[in-house]
C-alpha cells in the first residue's frame, strides 16, 4: 500500500482538490526545468529556462542572458536579507525567484491548456532551513501550491531508478550552475534511502566561468579569443557579452580540443581546483556514512557541469566505475520531481527518506551545544529532551536553537531564540521543561518548549531572517573535522567545571 509522508492536521484530499495539472520544478541557479507526468513516463514542458531577471524597456523579464541589466545565480542568496537593484527595481532574491516561478507557470498553462494546480519544487540538499521556507514564500507570490519540497539529488534518484528499475546503494554527484550535492542513497523495493549527504552551496559552473573569465582577461597571445563581432579584445566586451561568450567557450570545449584559440587543457587546468573540491566533499560523504566508493553499485551525474569531460573524467577515477549518464543531467531533477508530484496525487509505491544535512540543537551552560537531532537523521524526524533550571525561584528560561557540527555555541550559527515565561517558583533542578524538535519531510524545523507541571508552553519556526552565508555554510564541516579533537576536550574540561 503506497504510503505518503505528510504533516500533522495536513492531509487533503488531493484526488478531490487538483482540477488541473501538477508538475515537477527544478528551480536551479543557472537554469529552470518543469516536467510532468501525462501518463506514466514524465516529460519536460519545454526547453531549459535561464534563471535571470533582467530589464527590458523598464518591463521586468524573464529568461534573458544577453541584457546588460541582469539578475542571476541568486538561488544562492535565498534565505538571506540581501537587497538586490535592478535599474529602479530593488528586490529579495524571493522576489526573483517568484518571477521565474511565474514565467514557469504561465509556459506549463499556455503549453497543455489547463491550470498548474500544484508543483513539488526541488532544493540543494543542503539548503538550510531559511532558504527552504523562502522557497516556499518564491512559489506562494507566484500563485503555485507546493506539494512538497524535495531534495536535488533525492530526485534525480526517484528519475533514474524509477526509469531503469535499479536497486543497491548509489552516488548521487549534482555538480550544477552554482551548487554541488553528493548524496548517498540505498534504493531498494521503491524505498528511496538517504544514508549522508554533503555538500557546498557556493561551489558551481559559476565559479568555473568567473576564473575562466579573469583567465580570458589576462592572456595576451595572439590567438586570443576576438569572440564579440567586431570587438576588439575581450577585455573591452560589453559584460552581458562576456558571461554569453564564457559559457560558450566552456560548452564548446566539452566537445572540441580547441575554440577561439583556447584550448581544452587551458579550461581543465582552471576548472581543475572546482572538481577536486567536488570530490573533498564526497570523500568526507563516505567517510561520514562509513562507506567506501567500491560499496556502491553505481554513480548518476546530474548537474550541467557534468558534461565536461574532465568532470566526468575524474568521476569514473573516485567511483572506480563509469557513471551512469541514461538520463539528461539538466533534466533528470525536474523528471525526479514530477514523479514526486505525481505520485502525492495519484499514489505511489514509492517512499522517500531523506536526511537532516547538519545537525540540530540548542544552547547550554558553559556556552555548551546539546545536540537533539544529529545530522543525517532521517527525515521527518522527532525528538524531545528535558531540561531544568540552574536558579532558585527562576521565573524564566531562554532557548537558543542552534545548527552545526561543533560543541560550543560560538562556533555554530544561531537558528533561532525565545524565552519560556512564567516557570513556577521551585527550587533549582526541580522545574521539568520538555524541548521538541521537529523536522518535517521538507526540512523545515519547529521547536517547542512545555513546563510539564504547569503546561506552560513556547514555540518557534525557523525563519528566512536566519539564513546562512555561502561561505559559512560551505565551512561547517570542514571545521567540525579540523577543531573535533580541541573542542571536545574543551567541552570535557567546561563539564568538568
Amino acid at each position: 500500500m503506497p504510503i505518503q509522508l505528510v504533516e500533522p492536521g495536513q492531509t487533503p484530499d488531493l484526488h478531490d482538490a487538483v482540477r488541473g495539472v501538477v508538475v515537477g520544478i527544478d528551480l536551479g541557479t543557472t537554469h529552470s526545468v518543469v516536467a510532468y507526468v501525462p501518463d506514466k513516463t514524465p516529460e519536460v514542458i519545454g526547453s531549459l529556462v535561464p534563471s535571470t531577471l533582467s530589464l527590458e524597456k523598464e518591463e521586468l523579464c524573464v529568461g534573458s542572458i544577453s541584457s546588460p541589466e541582469r539578475l542571476s545565480s541568486t538561488k544562492r542568496l535565498m534565505g538571506q536579507n540581501i537587497q538586490l537593484k535592478l535599474g529602479s527595481h530593488t528586490l529579495t532574491s524571493v522576489e526573483v525567484a517568484s518571477h521565474i516561478l511565474s514565467h514557469i507557470r504561465d509556459r506549463v498553462e499556455k503549453n497543455l491548456g489547463v491550470p498548474l494546480e500544484a508543483a513539488v519544487i526541488t532544493v540543494p540538499a543542503y539548503f538550510d532551513e531559511a532558504a527552504r521556507v523562502a522557497t516556499k514564500q518564491a512559489a506562494a507570490l507566484a500563485r503555485i501550491k507546493v506539494l512538497r519540497l524535495i531534495n536535488e539529488p533525492t530526485a534525480a534518484a526517484l528519475a533514474y531508478g524509477l526509469e531503469t528499475g535499479a536497486e543497491g546503494l548509489y552516488a548521487i554527484y549534482d555538480f550544477g550552475g552554482g551548487t554541488f550535492d553528493l548524496s548517498l542513497l540505498k534504493l531498494q523495493k521503491g524505498v528511496f534511502q538517504v544514508l549522508a549527504t554533503g555538500g557546498d552551496l557556493a561551489l558551481g559552473g559559476d565559479d568555473i566561468d568567473g576564473a575562466l573569465a579573469k583567465y580570458l582577461e589576462t592572456i595576451k597571445r595572439d590567438d586570443a579569443p576576438r569572440l564579440d563581432r567586431g570587438v576588439q579584445g575581450y577585455a573591452k566586451m560589453d559584460p552581458a557579452i562576456k558571461s554569453r561568450d564564457v559559457t560558450i567557450i566552456k560548452e564548446k570545449l566539452s566537445h572540441l580540443d580547441t575554440y577561439e584559440g583556447i584550448t581544452r587543457k587551458d579550461l581543465e587546468a582552471i576548472a581543475r581546483p572546482f572538481v577536486d573540491k567536488t570530490l573533498d566533499i564526497t570523500a568526507r560523504v563516505f567517510k561520514d556514512a562509513s562507506l567506501n566508493p567500491k560499496d556502491i553499485q553505481g554513480v548518476v551525474l546530474v548537474g550541467g557541469m557534468t558534461r565536461m569531460p574532465l568532470v566526468r573524467q575524474e568521476a569514473e577515477a573516485f567511483f572506480g566505475k563509469a557513471p551512469l549518464c541514461d538520463i539528461d543531467p539538466d533534466r533528470a531533477v525536474a523528471l525526479g520531481a514530477a514523479l514526486s508530484a505525481h505520485g502525492l496525487v495519484n499514489g505511489s509505491d514509492t517512499l522517500l527518506l531523506d536526511v537532516t544535512p547538519l545537525s540540530l540543537g540548542l544552547e547550554i551552560r558553559g556556552g555548551l551545544v546539546e545536540k537533539i537531532i544529529p545530522r543525517n537523521t532521517p527525515l521527518p524526524a522527532l525528538a524531545s529532551q528535558e531540561f531544568t533550571t540552574q536558579q532558585d525561584g527562576q521565573g524564566g528560561m531562554v532557548i537558543h536553537v542552534v545548527q552545526g557540527e561543533r560543541e560550543f555555541v560560538q562556533d555554530c550559527r544561531s537558528l533561532a531564540r525565545f524565552e519560556l515565561k512564567g516557570l513556577p517558583p521551585l527550587p533549582a533542578g526541580m522545574a521539568r521543561v520538555r524541548v521538541d524538535f521537529a523536522v518535517d519531510v521538507e526540512g523545515l524545523l519547529t521547536v517547542s518548549a512545555i513546563e510539564k507541571t504547569t503546561g506552560l508552553s513556547q514555540h518557534v519556526e525557523v525563519r528566512p531572517s536566519s539564513g546562512l552565508d555561502d561561505k559559512t555554510l560551505a565551512d561547517i564541516l570542514l571545521e567540525s573535522q579540523k577543531y573535533g579533537r580541541e573542542d571536545m576536550e574543551k567541552r570535557l574540561r567546561a563539564e568538568k567545571q
